[in-house]
């Protein structure tokens, strides 16, 4: 007669080599063995991010926190900079939002300046945010008479990072689901440019749009704006339909899209609701693990020439 145990380690080691489940953990393991090992280089002057796309629910501000996140792990200095009046971004970052709180509304309409608006991040050191209140809804309007309006932003960052004791690597500008007057002077403030496209029907639409209201802000605001950096989210890889729009985003954009895909995720969703990233709260899940991956794909990549 066998010994129970013997079948038990049998069945074991059958579990380990076949089934989904045991791929899955080994797959998992390995990535963060990966991400363990890498050292991400950093930059030596300031990355600045706008994260656009005027359609809703792509995940804008899901990537922004996550990515600030991800980098301020491995070492880099970050800001997040919210730019939208729901204020997600200062939610996830656990920093306090309330209608009462000095914000970013205050440093674009009434001149006051970044660094005595800046709050440190509980997620990580050296994670910083620029909260946003609901004050900033009105700041469209309030906007269009003020003197270089579309500059306001740009002005205001320049004059932080160029104050500031310590060097900031990163800043990510998480923007409003609209091409308003916040979004060009997020465009303004930025070289670089982000964009979160989900993997469902329509991912495209509104795409070129978007893209041609950068060119026109290059052409005539800030000549130094590109679209740097493409971030496939919500990712099913169960349905022929996600993978169909990677291939099309990819045909279209081979410079830009990263590798890494963001898959959707139970752990991505329920963070802010613990006013955390997912980084932090579930470090080891498949959605913190990509994100992480994305974040060392575009250290890697640098700044476009």
């Amino acid at each position: 007669m066998k010994h129970p145990e013997g079948n038990l380690a049998n069945s074991t080691r059958s579990f380990d080599e076949t089934t989904p489940l045991a791929r899955e953990i080994a797959e998992n393991t390995r990535r963060r063995r990966a991400i363990a090992a890498q050292t991400l280089p950093l930059p030596s002057e300031p990355r600045v991010f706008t994260v656009a796309n005027q359609k809703g629910g792509v995940g804008k501000t899901t990537t922004t926190v996550n990515l600030a996140a991800a980098l301020a792990r491995e070492g880099a200095r970050v800001l997040v900079i919210d730019l939208d009046p729901q204020g997600n971004a200062s939610t996830a970052l656990g920093v306090e939002h309330r209608a009462d709180t000095v914000s970013v509304y205050d440093v674009i309409i009434n001149d006051v300046p970044m660094s005595d608006v800046v709050q440190k991040s509980s997620e990580f050191e050296a994670l910083y945010c620029l909260p946003a209140t609901i004050h900033l809804a009105g700041a469209e309007i309030e906007l269009v008479s003020l003197v270089a309006r579309e500059q306001r932003l740009r002005t205001a960052l320049d004059a932080f990072l160029d104050s500031t004791e310590d060097d900031f690597h990163y800043v990510f500008i998480d923007c409003p689901p609209s091409l308003g007057l916040l979004t060009i002077n997020a465009f303004v403030a930025a070289k670089e440019v982000l964009i979160p496209i989900q993997c469902e029907y329509y991912a495209l639409e509104g795409l070129s749009q978007l893209l041609s209201n950068i060119q026109l802000i290059e052409r005539h605001l800030n000549p130094d704006l590109a679209v740097s950096t493409i971030l496939l989210t919500m990712y099913d890889s169960r349905t022929n339909l996600a993978n169909q729009v990677v291939k099309d985003v990819r045909d279209h954009f081979p410079d830009q899209v990263l590798h890494t895909l963001i898959p959707r995720s139970v752990r991505i969703s329920e963070a802010p609701s613990y006013g955390q990233t997912v980084i932090s709260y579930d470090p080891n899940s498949p959605g913190s693990l990509s994100y992480l991956e994305a974040a060392g794909e575009i250290a890697h990549r640098g700044a476009p020439q």
